[in-house]
């Protein structure tokens, strides 16, 4: 494990790979360098010639906990990242921690020579949870505040995951890991919500470096429609002002790096 000081002091945890041009790997709701996070692409992407950065983003495994929470302090932390890969990388973000590389990608100009994303969650009309969006981030941030971190997590994923799935998770053994990353959700709700689940013209128009949007073609989970994925993912590459929209065959939210790994080097090492 290394470390990176961000902008108002946190510390936050990264492992870096092989060696090459720099790619910064933005993960989404939960994930963290041991679990459930970037690791095994960013290996595969090292064998291809790429310095790759696998990082906690704050609040979870052994990154620090700043509080008050900001957007902006995620995109420093971001910013710190690549400051120590030489100033200037490639950027690859799937699901929330998408919607959070669009916005450093945005604020960061230069710094960022391509940015790709996988299946942000925006648009997200046919989603398990007919909930609104502001409500669940309230019963979120309240959960957290009470120490009920699995009724969080019920409550942002419910977002996406029905109700008698999530009742079968609460007794499964990942549950206590869960339940420990629980109050980064805050974050991710905070990123998201903040666009309130649409791709924002605004934001989007800003972003100049090319722009590869990513989704797969299958469900999340059975009987969980979540073309809202792929739909989200063309609308991005459509209002980047030069983007691009691809889908990967038989793959759904959880995508396999040794498919996206390709697609990626690819993508970065043209041009």
């Amino acid at each position: 494990m290394k470390t990176v000081t961000s902008k108002d002091g946190t510390r936050i945890a990264y492992d870096a790979y092989g060696e090459g041009p720099a790619v910064i790997m933005v993960d989404g709701a939960t994930a963290t360098r041991a679990f459930g996070g970037s690791t095994e692409l960013a290996q595969r992407l090292a064998r291809e010639g790429f310095t790759t950065y696998v990082f906690d983003r704050r609040t979870r495994g052994e990154s620090g906990d700043t509080q008050p929470y900001a957007v902006a302090r995620e995109i420093e932390d971001i910013e710190a990242l690549i400051d120590q890969a030489g100033r200037m990388a490639y950027l690859y973000g799937i699901s929330s921690g998408g919607a959070l590389a669009l916005e450093a990608a945005a604020a960061l100009g230069n710094k960022v020579k391509k940015l790709a994303v996988y299946e942000v969650p925006y648009m997200r009309a046919e989603s398990a949870s007919k909930v609104p969006a502001p409500e669940v981030f309230t019963q979120t941030k309240q959960a957290v505040k009470e120490g009920r971190n699995g009724d969080a997590f019920a409550a942002y994923m419910g977002l996406w995951i029905p109700e008698e799935m999530l009742a079968g998770m609460r007794q499964a053994p990942f549950w206590p890991m869960m339940e420990a990353v629980a109050p980064s959700l805050v974050n991710d709700a905070t990123v998201m919500f903040g666009r309130d689940f649409t791709p924002q013209k605004e934001l989007l128009e800003k972003i100049r470096m090319p722009v590869l949007a990513l989704s797969g073609d299958v469900d999340m989970l059975p009987g969980v429609d979540t073309s809202f994925f792929r739909k989200a993912a063309e609308a991005i590459a459509n209002m980047v002002p030069h983007g691009k929209y691809q889908v990967l065959p038989g793959q759904n939210h959880d995508v396999k790096a040794e498919v996206i790994a390709p697609v990626l080097s690819e993508f970065y090492g043209s041009g």
